[in-house]
């Protein structure tokens, strides 16, 4: 018997000091039983980052065909792709023929050895890397309740998420702009 994935539900209070986008986030999260607390999170916080109208999760890990989160046009195209964690060269080359933009949220100890070893192939390639501080990832794990009410401030390269388990701030850095 197949397992299944497990369901979290997050309030997210977002105040997203850049972009001047403060919204309340009512967002319901598969977890696929191969995938990290550390990926759903990360997954997570890219949908912050990220947040307008349209976005959505898609079907996740097991359709490979998909990204982890996209906004698709009213005419059905892709606006735009967005991929957790380190995807391979060839995959991001593809979504760049079908997307409008595409953009990486890598956030694993092996993010490091990735990126030096596929920086040459992508810079060819329009699509923005990003990179989570994984320390920062696994703090924000930690925060992790199958129903949550949090509250994520961005601003600058970091997002400040407060908790009732409490709380943490993770940062990433920008490893390509499109």
């Amino acid at each position: 018997m197949a397992l299944k994935p497990t369901i979290y539900k997050f309030r997210i209070h977002l105040s997203d000091l850049d972009r001047n986008y403060y919204d309340t986030l009512n967002l319901t999260l598969a977890k696929h039983p191969s995938e990290t607390l550390e990926r759903m999170m990360a997954r997570m916080l890219a949908f912050c980052i990220n947040a307008q109208e349209h976005l959505a999760f898609t079907r996740g890990i097991s359709v490979v065909e998909e990204p982890d989160i996209w906004t698709r046009t009213l005419d059905d195209k892709i606006a735009l792709w967005i991929d957790i964690g380190e995807p391979a060269v060839d995959r991001i080359k593809k979504a760049t023929r079908i997307a409008s933009a595409v953009k990486v949220y890598s956030f694993n100890s092996k993010a490091d050895v990735w990126w030096e070893k596929g920086r040459q192939d992508f810079n060819a390639l329009k699509v923005s890397i990003f990179q989570f501080q994984w320390g920062c990832i696994q703090a924000l794990a930690k925060l992790v309740q199958r129903t949550m009410d949090i509250s994520v401030t961005i601003t600058d390269d970091s997002a400040y998420v407060a908790a009732g388990a409490g709380e943490c701030e993770v940062a990433w850095s920008l490893l390509q702009a499109s």
